[in-house]
């Protein structure tokens, strides 16, 4: 599979190609791309479809300087909120370096929470996306809705004595309804899988933390001028739903899809409805 390196950063993509319009995938917090996996599924052969790791998750680096690993985690997590965290500036960069290395001109960007972020920084400063996505996500800035205290204590604050397959689940707890976990422990357990797999490590996830606390892009939505489907569950507890309301507002040319009861991760949990309103998107772009 394809790699492409910027400013000495490798990053990973996988690629699955047609002769068909081209639509890429951006993942959230910590999140490989099998976020994806039952959109990918579904829209495979219909669409170019392109799922880079972003700086940190995967197979891409993480670029982290040599101290800060070493550091305690309260020390670690100031020194990326103020100093030396990722951003989404950056990690728009690093995807038009993969979409330049791929020889893509036009793709229809889909992201989802901070890979929402990283779309709508894209769409602002890069000319290849004719269309956005956006799923469970914010503007930033101080209008915007900031995640609930519980919500953070249980991401953020994990049992000590906890093995790490623990530790994600107990992590993931808030971006699924407690009917998903109960009714659904094959996929749950699957899902940890591939969490294992490929999402970033401990460090590389508490400097992509970074992107969404010091992301505000509130105050420019206006100039992208783009056709926009914004999704948003009406029970998001990670990004609540007032987000989406606002991030659609503000677009010029935008459409609120809200998802009654759905969770952060929509896109699994109800996959089947958010791949039909994408599809349904993406046709009226052709």
């Amino acid at each position: 599979m394809p790699r492409v390196k910027r400013d000495g950063v490798s990053l990973y993509y996988e690629r699955d190609q047609v002769e068909e319009e081209t639509v890429v995938f951006v993942e959230g917090l910590g999140v490989g791309r099998w976020l994806w996996n039952r959109q990918r599924e579904a829209l495979a052969g219909e669409y170019d479809l392109v799922l880079p790791d972003n700086r940190g998750a995967g197979r891409s680096d993480a670029p982290l300087p040599p101290v800060v690993p070493r550091l305690p985690q309260t020390l670690r997590l100031l020194y990326f909120l103020t100093v030396g965290g990722y951003s989404a500036a950056e990690m728009a960069a690093d995807l038009e370096a993969v979409l330049a290395d791929a020889g893509i001109e036009r793709a229809h960007l889909v992201g989802s929470s901070m890979g929402g972020m990283i779309a709508q920084q894209y769409a602002l400063e890069y000319d290849r996306a004719v269309s956005l996505a956006l799923l469970s996500t914010t503007h930033g800035g101080e209008a915007a809705v900031p995640v609930p205290d519980e919500t953070r204590e249980q991401i953020y604050e994990t049992p000590a004595d906890a093995t790490e397959r623990e530790r994600i689940r107990h992590r993931m707890g808030p971006a699924l309804t407690d009917q998903f976990f109960e009714e659904n422990p094959e996929t749950v357990a699957q899902i940890l899988d591939w969490r294992q797999e490929q999402d970033a490590g401990e460090v590389a996830r508490e400097a992509q933390t970074a992107v969404g606390a010091n992301f505000d892009v509130s105050d420019r939505l206006h100039e992208i001028d783009l056709p926009t489907l914004v999704v948003h569950g009406t029970d998001d507890q990670v990004v609540p739903v007032e987000n989406g309301r606002l991030v659609a507002e503000k677009l010029p040319d935008a459409r609120l899809e809200l998802l009654e009861g759905a969770p952060h991760m929509l896109m699994i949990e109800r996959s089947a409805e958010v791949t039909e309103r994408l599809r349904g998107f993406l046709i009226g772009q052709g």
